[in-house]
């Protein structure tokens, strides 16, 4: 009798397991799916007219959505193969890490160009049209990816460098502490996310206090300009903290020992999903121009349907 019932209370529990991790993969999924279909709506929209890609403002805006679809689209993916397969083959991690962590990086350099792209409208709209060019934002943007690249790519030179062979063909879970095992790979990580943080928040700083002083006595542009700033500024709190990850979730699992799972899961959804959700609503819904072109492919679309 003890070991049916003990039978029965495994059964219950292994179902309850079952259940939670179903749900979590289900929400993952549904996120991903749908912040990627609102990211695609803008970037079909920005692609139809010439007047957005023409502006600095909006090309910026329009990568950084772009990058979060592919840093979302590759963290989702991670999360349901971790359920399904458990492990990966080492190469196969490295081809999911490396732009995992490049797009991961890009974001708050991403959302400093757009802080500064707004200092520089605001503070100094006389040199603006010089200054902010087509041009300029493009190359902007291929340094930032260079950068961002330079930050992961010594990761992977060392990983071939050092590790033995067995490691090399081995499976692992999936992660950048278990590819790039390496000290020296923990401690360039350590010092290329203090240099990040130091210049993303100063550039947001600077800009935002320079923009109080002018929304002051200015027109309401300037302070839409603060608010933006602002939202950048949550954006950016969100996103760092993939930088503190490891801390926050050693603290939290210090009082609940027990919800590892949990805590993992509620740390992915704060840090991977929530900033991608926002990014429309800073630029892309908020703005007048956008919002209007938006809103006419949207009701085209839904009209059209039989």
């Amino acid at each position: 009798m003890n070991l049916t019932s003990g039978g029965v209370n495994v059964s219950l529990s292994l179902q309850d397991v079952f259940a939670a991790a179903v749900g979590k993969n289900v929400t993952v999924v549904v996120l991903c799916i749908t912040i990627n279909y609102i990211n695609a709506t803008m970037v079909h929209t920005f692609n139809r007219h010439h007047i957005f890609r023409t502006s600095p403002r909006f090309i910026l805006f329009i990568h950084l959505v772009i990058n979060d679809m592919i840093q979302l689209s590759i963290s989702s993916a991670l999360f349901v193969l971790s359920y399904i397969v458990r492990t990966l083959s080492v190469p196969v991690c490295c081809l999911f890490i490396v732009p995992a962590i490049s797009t991961t990086q890009n974001t708050p350099l991403n959302l400093s160009l757009m802080a500064a792209e707004c200092y520089l409208a605001v503070c100094l709209p006389l040199r603006y049209t010089y200054i902010c060019t087509v041009f300029r934002t493009r190359l902007s943007i291929a340094l930032m990816w260079t950068t961002s690249l330079l930050s992961v790519l010594p990761d992977v030179a060392i990983l071939v460098a050092t590790e033995p062979p067995d490691f090399r063909h081995s499976r692992i879970v999936c992660g950048r502490d278990s590819l790039f095992r390496s000290s020296d790979s923990k401690t360039k990580r350590d010092a290329s996310h203090i240099f990040f943080l130091v210049l993303v928040w100063s550039t947001l700083f600077y800009t935002y206090f320079r923009i109080l002083f002018v929304a002051k006595a200015a027109d309401s542009g300037a302070k839409k300009a603060r608010s933006t700033i602002l939202l950048h500024g949550f954006q950016m709190l969100l996103s760092m903290l993939i930088y503190v990850r490891p801390m926050v979730i050693e603290l939290v699992m210090k009082q609940f020992p027990a919800h590892l799972a949990s805590v993992n899961f509620s740390v992915f959804i704060i840090n991977q999903m929530l900033p991608r959700f926002i990014s429309p609503f800073i630029y892309g819904f908020r703005d007048k121009t956008f919002w209007k072109h938006l809103k006419k492919f949207l009701c085209a679309t839904f009209t059209d349907e039989p």
